[in-house]
C-alpha cells in the first residue's frame, strides 16, 4: 500500500483589517485623541470618529468636532488610518468644504486619510440649521457631493452647476494622495448607491447576512463597471470586554440603536426624544444581542473572524464602555496577535 499524503492544512483566509471607534458622543477630543494614539500603539490598523453635533442620546454626554480631532491625531500618530463614520457632506456642511478640509487632513497624513460619507441624520442637519429632507432628496444631494468633490480633489478648475450646488473654483492643494471614499448604507437603496458611487462600503453586521442588501450592493458595482471584490466593506461592530451586566450598562447610552433608521429616530432633533422613545420600544436585550460580550479573547478573535468570513475587510471595533485604555490594552496585547496568527 502507498502510504497516505499529509492533508494540507486549509487555509484560513487573511483577518480584517481592524479600526477602533472613537466615539465622540461618549468623549472629549482630548480624551479621543489619546484614545487614538492608544489604538496605534496597541497595533490596530486604523481609527474612525463619528461626525456629531448632537450625541443620539443626552446621557452619552458629548460631541466633539471630528475634524479638528483628527487633524491633532495625524500629528500624534504616524502609521493608523484616520477618517469619519461618518460625514453628512450636504446640509451642515458644503460639499467643496468637506473636499478642501480632507485635503488639508491627506496633506498632514499622506495615504492615512479615508472619508466617509452618508446622507445624515436630523439631530445633526436639522437641529444645526442646515435644513432636512426626505429620503429621495438627501440621496440625491449626497450624490451631488460626491460628484463636486471628486472633481475638486484632481486640482483642476472645476464649474459644476447642479440641482443643489454650484461651484466654480479649485482647490489649490488637492490631496497629495486618493483619498478613499466611503458610503454607509442601511438598506438596498442606499446600498445600491454606495456601490455605484463609492469606493467602499460602510454597514453593520446585519447587512453582511441581508442578501436583498448585499445584492442591491453588488448591482450598484457593477453598474459602476467594477468589481465587488476588489472594494473594502468597512462594519461597525460592538464590543464590551466583560460580562452581560456592564454590557447592559453600557447599552443604556445605545439604546436607540435597534430603530435607530425608523421614524422617530434619525429624523428626530431631539437626543432628549430620541432616549425617551428608546427606553420605551427598545428592550436592552435586543440592543446588546448581536454585540461581543466577553472577557475571553478568544470570544472576540472568533467574533471578528467570523465577520471576515461573511465578507468584511475592516471590522471597526466599537466599545461602548468607560475606560477605553483597559480595552485598547486587551484588544493589543490579547486579541489582535492571535487574530492575525501570532502567539
Amino acid at each position: 500500500m502507498k502510504p497516505k499524503k499529509d492533508k494540507k492544512p486549509r487555509s484560513r483566509s487573511p483577518p480584517p483589517h481592524v479600526f477602533y471607534v472613537l466615539s465622540s458622543e461618549q468623549f472629549p477630543a482630548q480624551s479621543l485623541v489619546v484614545q487614538g494614539a492608544e489604538a496605534e500603539r496597541a497595533g490596530f490598523d486604523g481609527v474612525w470618529m463619528s461626525d456629531h453635533f448632537q450625541p443620539w442620546q443626552p446621557n452619552e454626554g458629548h460631541s466633539a468636532a471630528a475634524w479638528p480631532t483628527i487633524a491633532a491625531l495625524t500629528q500624534r500618530t504616524t502609521r493608523v488610518m484616520m477618517g469619519t463614520g461618518v460625514t453628512c457632506p450636504t446640509f451642515r456642511y458644503r460639499p467643496a468644504v468637506v473636499a478642501q478640509v480632507w485635503a488639508s487632513l491627506s496633506a498632514l497624513a499622506p495615504g492615512r486619510i479615508f472619508l466617509g460619507m452618508g446622507s445624515g441624520e436630523r439631530l445633526n442637519e436639522g437641529a444645526a440649521g442646515g435644513g432636512w429632507a426626505p429620503y429621495n432628496e438627501r440621496a440625491d444631494r449626497l450624490v451631488e457631493a460626491v460628484e463636486i468633490i471628486r472633481a475638486l480633489w484632481t486640482g483642476k478648475n472645476v464649474k459644476i452647476e447642479g440641482r443643489y450646488w454650484n461651484v466654480e473654483g479649485k482647490l489649490y492643494d488637492p490631496p497629495p494622495r486618493p483619498v478613499p471614499l466611503y458610503i454607509a448604507a442601511g438598506g438596498p437603496k442606499s446600498a445600491r448607491l454606495a456601490g455605484r458611487y463609492g469606493d467602499g462600503l460602510i454597514t453593520g453586521t446585519d447587512s453582511l447576512t441581508n442578501p436583498d442588501f448585499m445584492k442591491a450592493w453588488r448591482e450598484g458595482v457593477r453598474e459602476a463597471g467594477r468589481d465587488a471584490h476588489a472594494l473594502p466593506i468597512v462594519v461597525e461592530h460592538f464590543a464590551v470586554v466583560g460580562d452581560e451586566g456592564e454590557a447592559r450598562k453600557a447599552a443604556e447610552m445605545w439604546r436607540f440603536i435597534p430603530k435607530a433608521w425608523e421614524p422617530g429616530f434619525h429624523d428626530n432633533v431631539s437626543p432628549a426624544s430620541i432616549q425617551r422613545r428608546a427606553e420605551r420600544k427598545v428592550k436592552i436585550g435586543d440592543v446588546t444581542e448581536h454585540w461581543a460580550v466577553s472577557a475571553d479573547p478568544h470570544a472576540h478573535v472568533g467574533a471578528i473572524r467570523k465577520l471576515g468570513e461573511l465578507g468584511a475587510t475592516h471590522v471597526v471595533v466599537h466599545v461602548p464602555m468607560p475606560d477605553h485604555s483597559l480595552a485598547i490594552d486587551f484588544f493589543g496585547k490579547k486579541v489582535l496577535p492571535e487574530l492575525r496568527g501570532g502567539t
